[in-house]
Parts: C-alpha cells; sequence; structure tokens
C-alpha cells in the first residue's frame, strides 16, 4: 500500500489501518471476556460483493454495536465460523467499512474524532440537534457521501436514527436504498444495552449474553418498490415492527425468563 493512500473522504489508509488494530485490540475483550458475543449467519460475510452493500440494523449503543460488526465481518472474511476467536483477522482488516453517525457525536470530543477516522459518514441529523427536537432538510453532501461510501465498500446505518427500541424508521434510508440500489443485509442484534452504558464506551454488566444474527439479503424491487413498501420491510427485517412488542402469557413469560437465565452466564 502506498504510503499516503487515502480513502474517497480523505482519510490515510495506513493510519484507519493502524487505529482499526489498536482499538480492535482493545474492545476484543468486551465481547469474548466480560461478555460473550453469540454470532449467526457469518457465511453471509463471505458471500457479499466487494462494493455497494448497506447494512441495516437496530441500534443499542452509540459505539459497541459498530465496534462489533467490525469484529465480526473481519473474522468472518479471515474464514471464522460464528465467533471473533484468534484476534490474528483484525491485523489485515477491510478498510472499505463505513458507518453512518451522528456528526454532532463524533465532534463531540477527541475519542469519537479517533472513531471516526475509522469510517465514520458523519451526516447533520434532520429530526434532533444538541438534545432537542428539530425539522430541518436533508442536506444533499450527506445523501452523496453515503453514496460515496457505497461506491467504495460497505456501509453500516442504523434507520431508526436513535438507540430507544421500536422507534420509526427513517424514510431517508428507504430513499438511498431506491438511489444507490445496494445489497441490503439485515442485522439484529441485543444484549448491547445490558452490556454497555448508552455510548457503548464503560462496561455497566458482566456476564451478559450479546448477540448478532446476520441476515439474507432483503429482495427488493427498486424501481417499482415505493418508499412505503422499503420502510416496512427494514421494520421486519430489522424486528423493529410494532408486531414484535407481542403480549406473552405468564407460561411464556416464565419459559422466556429460564431461556435468560441460561443466557446469562456460562462456563
Amino acid at each position: 500500500m502506498p504510503l499516503f493512500k487515502r480513502n474517497p473522504f480523505g482519510h490515510i489508509l495506513w493510519i484507519k489501518k493502524w487505529l482499526i488494530r489498536i482499538l480492535g485490540v482493545i474492545s476484543h475483550g468486551r465481547y469474548r471476556r466480560f461478555n460473550e458475543l453469540q454470532i449467526e449467519g457469518s457465511e453471509i460475510i463471505r458471500q457479499l460483493p466487494e462494493q455497494n452493500v448497506l447494512f441495516i440494523s437496530n441500534h443499542q449503543t452509540y459505539f459497541a454495536d459498530v465496534a462489533a460488526m467490525f469484529h465480526v465481518f473481519n473474522a468472518a472474511l479471515k474464514g471464522r465460523v460464528d465467533n471473533i476467536n484468534n484476534i490474528g483477522y483484525i491485523w489485515n482488516p477491510k478498510l472499505n467499512v463505513y458507518y453512518v453517525a451522528a456528526g454532532e457525536t463524533m465532534r463531540s470530543g477527541l475519542l469519537p474524532k479517533i472513531f471516526a477516522y475509522t469510517g465514520s459518514v458523519s451526516i447533520d441529523r434532520t429530526w434532533r440537534s444538541a438534545g432537542k427536537n428539530v425539522n430541518r432538510q436533508v442536506k444533499l453532501s450527506d445523501i452523496s457521501n453515503i453514496g460515496k461510501a457505497l461506491n467504495d465498500g460497505w456501509v453500516v446505518t442504523f434507520p431508526q436514527g436513535t438507540t430507544t427500541a421500536f422507534k420509526p424508521i427513517r424514510r431517508g434510508t428507504a430513499h438511498i436504498i431506491k438511489t444507490y440500489k445496494p445489497v441490503v443485509v439485515p442485522i439484529v442484534i441485543d444484549g448491547f444495552r445490558r452490556s454497555f452504558d448508552k455510548k457503548g464506551l464503560q462496561i455497566k454488566k458482566r456476564n451478559v449474553l450479546q448477540s448478532m444474527v446476520i441476515k439474507e439479503p432483503l429482495e427488493i424491487d427498486y424501481e417499482n418498490e415505493t418508499v412505503e413498501n422499503i420502510v416496512e420491510k427494514i421494520q421486519y427485517a430489522i424486528e423493529q415492527h410494532p408486531s414484535f412488542l407481542k403480549v406473552l402469557t405468564p407460561e411464556q413469560i416464565k419459559e422466556q425468563e429460564e431461556l435468560n437465565e441460561k443466557r446469562k452466564f456460562w462456563s
């Protein structure tokens, strides 16, 4: 790799590589030692094209979700099957992986700025700013930057735009899908909210089972499906449709509690 080779956003790749290596080593224990990460579907990662892949996922912390995905993607590409054992996979990470994040979050301190260099596509949220609800126009430069990232590689986005569960899907994600026609891969995560603080930097609780399920790419008719159709598909795919908020019988609640207790600790 030429010493000063850059990606489309001007980031020097050898710096990005070393940041991913260092942050990967620091964060690895959060998914292997303090709390276990259970993975399903890593074989799907190895079947994806090199560019124009959009991962859509529910969101539980600012940073821990994305860090886990960096681990899972790179481990899968190096032949790991549903695990992130042997951190050697991080030595030569995939450098064209990006994630969509709120600009104000990524500018909020030195550490977020370092995280941003590893692959953030920072956007200005149209519905919230500085902790207050707002209503502003989408910046065309934000949309084009996401397209630029898709043209270069893989992009992770959280279409609800918040770490709060069962919030509406933002229509912008559907517009991006119709515009750039990426392969859309759903991911469903769980356990991160219990493991970490809201930012995903501090471990809040140990011995929690975290899970990440990678699903088959969505079948989308890019030309004929409406934005509303795609939004609904996304809701179901990342298990954030209101129908997933079901009422459980006492027997089901007891069964779920027993299952959670089994998952809580491992030998």
